[in-house]
């Protein structure tokens, strides 16, 4: 089999003898590097390579070669697609108008300029980042968790959750799919499945969400009993606050039931992250603030539950479902909030086998080629219904609402508008659907109207319910069960028991977005310090810490 290929196109020859140039001296060796003239060569050679089935992992063209991408889309949708411009051209607002509208359709992942004198590392940067996004895409990561299953339902899908959860990498296959033979036969596991095979070849047969964890080489248990600050949740508010308080000296324990990045790994894509002009994956975004917050010294515990909480002297105590209780001056309450069920018995018999809570970051290349259903109308469930778009021959966005304003920013329902492969109905429910084992259909209902439709694939992102039944009842919620901050404290962010505080999500009134998740992550930290100061109490400092 071929390798494969990174195809350039642009009409200047000068231009196009520096692109190739640039990706021969440093790609050759692992790419097939393809070099265009023209854009009919360039149609005719990405037909070519599809027939042949042969991969193509990125597409740089010139302005000019704009249809080219959107041709590459429809061949070979992993591809990645980049836009070449010239030095200054981001001032022509023809050019800019052009490059805002091709990300708004999803026929470029980015736009980067031509490259100059050798070596051009801003220029490889880019290509980098898209051969990356394209190695995602493809399961081609180096480091990717394989697992085995009998069926995609069941404990199979539950391993591929946990490990979404813990932001790994990974792939599915049927035992008696020829990968699958091939992979069972190359550890000697062939009995007890579900597998997981493990990138440093470590071998587990249906091991508990807690042995993945560990092979992958996750903290489970705490370090120790006694901390400053004890994080309930590894979303991108607890991230945010492990980062900041760990950074600031505090000993931070993080505590999560699943792994790390809560249901920001659900997201496919935020293109409105500040400083992320071409848009982050909220699992790279999750895996880079674990980094970044172990590096300061918080430590994690992680596939645990806390089930108990309450005042200890001058300390909070946590109980831990594995590992019994720690103690901290303070609490951080991160949980976030899950997406509420869809209660149609027949669609949760399938749970796993067609049908999925949460985001499709992992289960969109099973899509390839099929209709899929996402059914919601926030920011997710158009993030989501875009990714799926890269797969799926159609995508439909389905919203109780009649129009996407109601729950979707702008900027993300002109990309659904302009993807040609996504469709939305409006002021329409799922009432029923079904399949022999796994989905193959779905009732709508419109006005009092019942149509049944084909269906590969249900998204199901319809609203979240907060993680807050464990708590104390002395911590005020309202109506749906969100921690109410700020009312009886001077600390915005306090709860109504003194020493716990809320950010993210699962605080009523809170702003349902990453970057707004991250800050208040950042403010109770802040906040902390007025805490403690009014103690007159120095946080304990992790160890080694002068």
């Amino acid at each position: 089999m071929n390798p494969p290929a990174i195809v350039a196109v642009h009409d200047d020859g000068a231009a196009l003898r520096d692109l190739e140039r640039e990706l021969r001296e440093r790609y050759e060796r692992h790419y097939r590097i393809i070099a265009l003239a023209s854009p009919d060569e360039a149609y005719a050679t990405l037909e070519e390579l599809a027939v042949a089935g042969d991969e193509v992992a990125a597409v740089l063209s010139a302005i000019t070669g704009i249809p080219v991408l959107e041709a590459a889309r429809r061949s070979h949708p992993h591809a990645k697609r980049g836009l070449v411009i010239a030095w200054g051209d981001w001032g022509n607002p023809e050019i800019g108008a052009a490059i805002f509208e091709s990300m708004a359709r999803g026929l470029i992942d980015h736009y980067m300029l031509e490259p100059s004198e050798p070596p051009d590392e801003a220029f490889h940067h880019e290509v980098s980042s898209l051969l990356l996004g394209w190695a995602e895409a493809t399961r081609a990561l180096p480091y990717m968790v394989h697992i085995v299953g009998e069926e995609w339902s069941g404990r199979a899908y539950e391993l591929r959750k946990a490990l979404a959860n813990c932001a790994l990498p990974h792939s599915f296959c049927l035992a008696d799919s020829d990968e699958g033979r091939a992979l069972l036969k190359d550890t000697g596991h062939h009995s007890r499945l579900p597998v997981v095979i493990f990138p440093n070849g470590k071998v587990l047969t249906n091991p508990s969400d807690s042995d993945v964890a560990r092979a992958a080489g996750s903290a489970v248990n705490p370090a120790k009993i006694d901390y400053d600050l004890v994080i309930i949740g590894a979303g991108p508010a607890g991230l945010s606050a492990a980062v900041y308080g760990a950074s600031e000296g505090f000993s931070t324990l993080v505590v999560d039931q699943g792994g790390v990045g809560g249901q920001a790994t659900s997201s496919s894509m935020i293109r409105n992250y500040l400083g992320f002009p071409r848009g982050v994956s909220g699992r790279r975004l999750a895996q880079r603030a674990y980094d970044q917050a172990w590096i300061f010294g918080a430590q994690f515990a992680f596939m645990q539950r806390a089930t108990d909480l309450r005042r200890d002297g001058d300390k909070l105590a946590l109980t831990l479902s594995g590992s019994g209780t720690v103690r901290a001056r303070a609490v951080l309450l991160t949980m976030g909030a899950s997406y509420r069920r869809v209660d149609v018995p027949s669609l949760e018999a399938l749970n796993g086998a067609g049908v999925f809570y949460g985001g499709p970051t992992s289960e969109a290349p099973a899509m390839a080629g099929r209709d899929v259903f996402v059914l919601g109308g926030a920011n997710s469930a158009g993030q989501a219904a875009l990714y799926l778009a890269q797969y799926a021959k159609s995508v439909t966005l389905v919203v109780r609402a009649d129009s996407l304003a109601a729950g979707m920013s702008h900027y993300l329902i002109r990309e659904v508008e302009l993807t040609p492969n996504v469709h939305v109905r409006t002021s329409t429910e799922i009432v029923g659907g079904g399949g022999d084992g796994v989905l193959d259909h779905l009732v709508l209902r419109e006005s009092g109207v019942e149509e049944t439709v084909d269906a590969a694939g249900l998204f199901i992102m319809i609203g979240a319910h907060p993680y807050t039944e464990w708590l104390p009842p002395e911590i005020d919620r309202d109506e749906q069960g969100f921690l109410v901050t700020g009312r009886n404290s001077a600390l915005f962010l306090e709860t109504s028991m003194p020493g716990v505080l809320a950010a993210g999500d699962i605080r009523h009134g809170s702003v349902k977005r990453v970057a707004s998740a991250v800050g208040e992550g950042s403010v109770a930290i802040q906040l902390l310090h007025q805490l403690f100061e009014a103690d007159r109490i120095q946080p304990q400092g992790r160890p080694g810490t002068p």
